[in-house]
């Protein structure tokens, strides 16, 4: 069994097409075919089934696809270990982050990293809260900015960067709108935007409401702070959001009041806890604790 044959599994395992995975590989169809039929023959099963003119995996095929995939993903790991020893400011970072911190946060941090290590590169992803938490104990990513901070589980270190206030997001129409602050309970009878379920800020809206004493009523959604701000602004509801969401601007006809008592989140960069990062994603970690220390002083 070589590498390369796994290889070649794994692309038309992804593409569930020969000629594509041919393409993807640089190498002629009749290659892909002749190897998978080589690794099919050496392990004595069939790992593909024709489905018209896709194939798509057996069920023993999708068992040695799972541990084909483990495979790869340790000998990139060894590769990738081996150039970051040679050249510790060199390599590749895999970098998870969420839609609520990509304005400003994720921008400025890798602005600034970039400006003294400009030989490491990034791989960027950007997910939902249990997306991003599942990709750093899978390996897929190397480390994930997220808030709140995973408090509890056991397979994740979190290091909390910052707290802010979740702030709330009236139409300029609103009748509160002119007050200087107000009790989330104020907006029990208000419809909300949100975020669907399965986003945290959603949880977050949800959660918060609740504790108040109140389940709020829900009537648009928005998968991005852009639509959920224009839903606020086009008079549609009223939201919850982060302060890092704003960036010293609230969207026009809107207003951004604080809450009385604070809600607050936190906000950190996450790896997977048994991870020895390697020298280049060990020098981004400590840089951003760094950065966000240094922040927070001058602030």
């Amino acid at each position: 069994m070589e590498l390369r044959q796994l290889r070649y599994f794994m692309e038309v395992a992804n593409r569930e097409h020969v000629s594509r995975a041919a393409e993807q590989l640089h190498v002629a169809q009749s290659a892909v075919s002749t190897q998978i039929a080589n690794l099919e023959a050496e392990l004595g099963v069939a790992l593909f089934e024709r489905e018209g003119r896709n194939i798509k995996l057996t069920q023993i095929g999708k068992i040695f696809y799972k541990h084909t995939k483990t495979v790869m993903q340790a000998v990139e790991n060894a590769k990738k270990q081996v150039d970051v020893y040679l050249d510790p400011e060199r390599g590749t970072i895999k970098i998870g982050f969420p839609t609520s911190l990509s304005n400003h946060l994720i921008p400025s941090v890798i602005t600034s990293f970039k400006d003294q290590y400009p030989n490491i590169a990034f791989q960027l992803r950007q997910g939902t809260y249990n997306f991003l938490v599942d990709s750093v104990k899978k390996g897929d990513m190397d480390v994930a900015f997220l808030g709140p901070v995973p408090k509890e589980d056991p397979q994740i270190e979190g290091n909390i960067l910052f707290t802010e206030n979740i702030s709330a997001l009236l139409p300029l129409s609103h009748p509160l709108a002119e007050r200087k602050s107000l009790h989330l309970n104020d907006l029990k009878h208000d419809e909300f935007v949100s975020f669907p379920k399965g986003f945290i800020l959603e949880k977050m809206l949800i959660d918060s409401c609740r504790q108040a004493g109140f389940t709020p009523k829900v009537s648009s959604e928005g998968e991005d702070l852009d639509a959920i701000k224009g839903l606020v602004s086009a008079g549609i509801g009223v939201t919850l959001l982060p302060e890092s969401t704003f960036y010293e601007v609230t969207p026009r006809m809107t207003v951004k009041l604080p809450l009385i008592p604070e809600i607050k989140r936190t906000v950190g960069v996450i790896k997977q806890k048994e991870k020895n990062l390697a020298p280049s994603e060990k020098i981004f970690y400590e840089f951003v604790k760094t950065f966000f220390s240094r922040l927070q002083q001058f602030q």
